[in-house]
């Protein structure tokens, strides 16, 4: 064999194991513990205020998944037309499309302290419910760094009672709020 082709060969070896490390690396990301499911509370208790400088909302995002509400004047968005449509993925009917039909949020945050058992509430009101405060827990252990989450106030709680208003995000730990985050009217 050449030393030309030898070289050649050297370099597709290393090309296929860097595509190998990096396709490892990609689905062993995706393999992260799961999400932990979203509680529907009964009642919202007060809690005291105990704000901690290690615990930050970095990002929030909110998603009204309803097509009564889409403006389609002027040029196609296509950003905009791709989240639509991940936000009805894998609707194929009406009545799975109504299921999907409400409002997404997503809250990115992060503990730079020692790891902690933390609880994310989000607080909120919907249209029909006038002043009546609604409330979703997800509980997360021992915890460090940056975390995602997401709530969605979809199907039968949309439909019956309506958008959602106004809202307010914050993080418990030892039954303390050390973050909170919300939307501009919350009162």
């Amino acid at each position: 064999m050449s030393p030309q082709i030898a070289a050649l060969f050297c370099r597709f070896r290393l090309a296929a194991l860097a595509f190998l490390v990096g396709a490892s690396m990609f689905l062993i990301s995706g393999c992260a513990a799961p999400e932990p499911p979203q509680v529907k509370l009964e009642k919202a208790n007060i809690l005291p205020l105990a704000i901690d400088p290690h615990f930050v909302f970095r990002k929030k995002t909110q998603f009204l998944n309803d097509p009564k509400t889409f403006i389609n004047s002027g040029p196609p968005n296509e950003a905009i037309n791709f989240e639509r449509r991940y936000y009805m993925w894998p609707a194929t009917t009406s009545l799975d499309r109504d299921e999907l039909k409400g409002s997404y949020f997503n809250f990115f945050w992060w503990n730079h302290g020692s790891p902690a058992d933390v609880t994310i509430r989000l607080e909120y009101r919907q249209a029909n419910l006038g002043n009546f405060v609604m409330a979703r827990e997800k509980s997360y252990t021992n915890v460090k760094g940056s975390i995602g989450t997401r709530f969605s106030i979809i199907g039968d709680d949309y439909l019956e009672n309506g958008q959602v208003t106004n809202w307010r995000c914050i993080l418990i730990v030892d039954n303390k709020i050390v973050a909170l985050t919300q939307s501009y009217l919350w009162k």
